[in-house]
């Protein structure tokens, strides 16, 4: 079956999978005022994960993130990234993660077929860590994270995003932490999202100022793998971890998107900020449906937009990263 490929030529063998909308932090750029679900959630069971992947991966898909929310809040985890890796046509499976499991977990995942895994940490600082995320939980996470890289992880990459006049001062500490710690660390500028406006206006930061000292400090940029994710990435003989900036107001920040969404619920969305989400759910049912649900994917694709529209203030349905999986 040939690849899903959009009409200006994009290919994209990556897809974003979120597994569910909880979460249990309260992060000032996502969920200020915590989860609060709608209903009782639905989220996409075993079996319509299974198919999904199972129809992405006819199509060219090679890398599945697992994302959410918290992912790792849903019990059956381990079950769904046991069922992902045992799709021979996945070459890569990675998931971001608060880390609030990791420390008891990260062997177990790692035994499912989990290889890469994302964390996110927006300040070396515990009481900025707290500021930011709502949860006394640093110790926590940064347990986890020597778990993830005790149990053998191919990548453990840190996400922490920019914010102005809260953690744009902890470069040095985190600079020093990856000297001698062989991890990505990987900073993204402050996205506008539909609940967010003034606080995107307060405390947004361009990654560039951040690019243009490390050029200065004598750091390296590394050519993008197939594979890899929209992060610009650099490196130091001097540093066993390497640095990655994702700056989507940069220019032609869109133009090697690679990668697609589906929500918790079962809804693909063409980009981040889109206006809707198309809903796949009713081809999840039986394996019967694959045929179908390709061909919605390649005509859906064929209505992706060249870029988003971050720069004229357009947000599109996202309310916050969480609903889609960032």
């Amino acid at each position: 079956m040939s690849q899903l490929q959009d009409g200006l030529g994009r290919k994209f063998h990556y897809l974003r999978m979120s597994v569910t909308d909880v979460c249990n932090f309260k992060c000032s750029y996502c969920l200020p005022d915590g989860y609060h679900p709608q209903g009782k959630p639905k989220f996409l069971s075993l079996d319509e994960i299974e198919h999904l992947v199972a129809a992405f991966a006819a199509v060219g898909t090679r890398k599945i993130r697992i994302t959410g929310g918290e992912p790792t809040l849903r019990r059956d985890f381990t079950d769904i990234v046991r069922l992902v890796a045992a799709n021979d046509k996945i070459g890569t499976l990675a998931t971001t993660t608060n880390g609030y499991r990791l420390e008891q977990n990260a062997r177990e995942w790692y035994d499912a077929g989990l290889r890469r895994i994302n964390v996110s940490v927006d300040s070396l600082d515990p009481r900025m860590f707290y500021r930011i995320t709502g949860e006394n939980k640093f110790d926590t996470v940064m347990r986890g994270v020597d778990a993830a890289l005790e149990a053998g992880f191919e990548r453990v990459k840190i996400n922490s995003v920019l914010l102005k006049g809260l953690n744009d001062k902890d470069l040095p500490r985190f600079l020093h932490w990856i000297k001698h710690t062989p991890i990505d660390l990987r900073f993204i500028e402050l996205m506008e999202t539909g609940l967010g406006r003034d606080y995107f206006n307060a405390h947004h930061l361009a990654g560039g100022a951040i690019k243009a000292r490390l050029l200065a400090e004598g750091w390296q940029y590394q050519t993008p793998a197939p594979d890899d994710g929209p992060a610009q990435n650099f490196s130091h003989p001097d540093y066993q971890g390497r640095i990655g900036l994702i700056m989507p107001y940069a220019k032609n920040f869109c133009a090697s998107c690679n990668r697609l969404r589906v929500s918790a619920k079962g809804k693909l969305h063409l980009c981040l900020f889109t206006e809707a989400g198309i809903d796949l759910r009713d081809l999840l049912q039986t394996r019967a449906q694959q045929g179908e649900l390709i061909e919605r994917l390649h005509a859906q694709l064929q209505h992706k937009q060249a870029t988003h529209m971050l720069h004229q203030g357009l947000t599109g349905v996202t309310q916050h990263l969480a609903s889609i999986g960032g």
